[in-house]
């Protein structure tokens, strides 16, 4: 199978969408996300979708073979809060090797069919290593902005554990992403360079940020640029954007970072901004025709979605991205 870093420099390369907005359509009861397993647990795990890699894994399997049909070359694994600090709000801290092992077990299984299934187009997995729910540079309380709910040692464990199992289960590759707080991001990188060392591997590392809001910042205050001179010491397979905004207000951001960067760039955007009920109303096509810019503008390596995409937004988008040449790495 080719190196991916051969097929990046070869084409564009598509990222799955979102699996929350997939998820949505089972609705599942607190009993379905229970399962057998945690049948009798003490608290409330309704919205614990990464608990559904081990309770409902069949469901799991069918939105990666959706996506996979779809088009898609790289399909996220389901782990975006599997780490033991944001699985403390349901004290299944216990359960964190299990859940990322899991989740990258049964997307590499769906990879291998379809790269069985088409040789040509090999189909990769990226272990999902989300922000956590804390952060490392802030104070949460107003009134002590010195204060930390969190250390940088707390965090990079937390990573590490994360990323081992994430690799045991399969992963191809390590995607740090939605970083609203580069201090969580470093500590993510730094436990990822660890668990290189020690297993005497390499492993390609995506890294994506997340602007939240007009102004054009992380929300620990950062802008494109200087988010991405932050992490550049890093070895890294791609650097780029993904949430908070739909595709069109990415530009001017991807576009800093693209000719600021030797990496690969990839952006995984919202379909548009939600409706008063929290709704993506953007369609594939809609949605697509504003990609088109990145693609004219040679912006991107690896293109895909976040929030409210779903497989017929990232076959629209890539329909869309095999017309075009990928942007040149150096």
């Amino acid at each position: 199978m080719k190196n991916i870093t051969e097929i990046l420099k070869e084409r564009i390369l598509v990222l799955d969408g979102a699996m929350g907005t997939m998820l949505q359509a089972y609705k599942f009861t607190e009993e379905d996300f229970r399962g057998e397993e945690f049948k009798d647990w003490k608290l409330s795990v309704k919205g614990n979708n990464d608990m559904l890699s081990i309770t409902q894994p069949e469901a799991i399997k069918e939105v990666h073979r959706k996506y996979f049909a779809a088009g898609a070359d790289i399909i996220e694994t389901n782990t975006f809060s599997s780490t033991t600090i944001a699985m403390a709000d349901y004290k299944m801290e216990d359960y964190v090797y299990q859940l990322n092992y899991e989740s990258a077990k049964i997307a590499k299984e769906v990879a291998d069919e379809f790269t069985k299934e088409n040789p040509d187009k090999p189909r990769f997995v990226a272990g999902s290593i989300g922000p956590t729910n804390k952060t490392g540079s802030m104070s949460p309380d107003v009134n002590d902005p010195g204060y930390r709910a969190i250390t940088f040692d707390e965090l990079r464990i937390a990573y590490k554990q994360q990323a081992g199992a994430l690799l045991d289960g399969g992963s191809d590759i390590l995607l740090v992403e939605t970083v609203f707080d580069t201090l969580n991001a470093k500590a993510a990188l730094f436990a990822i360079e660890e668990v290189k060392d020690e297993r005497g591997i390499e492993i390609p590392v995506m890294l994506s940020g997340t602007i939240t809001d007009a102004s054009g910042r992380t929300l620990s205050g950062q802008t494109a640029e200087a988010f991405l001179i932050s992490v550049s010491h890093v070895p890294l397979l791609t650097v780029g954007l993904n949430c908070a905004l739909g595709a069109n207000a990415l530009v001017p951001h991807l576009e800093a970072i693209s000719r600021n960067t030797e990496y690969g760039v990839s952006a995984h955007p919202n379909a548009g901004l939600p409706n008063a009920f929290g709704e993506y109303d953007e369609t594939p096509d809609e949605m697509a025709g504003q990609i088109k810019e990145y693609l004219d503008k040679n912006l991107i390596n690896i293109i895909g979605g976040c929030c409210g995409t779903t497989p017929e937004h990232i076959k629209a988008i890539a329909d869309l991205a095999a017309q075009y040449k990928p942007r040149v790495i150096a």
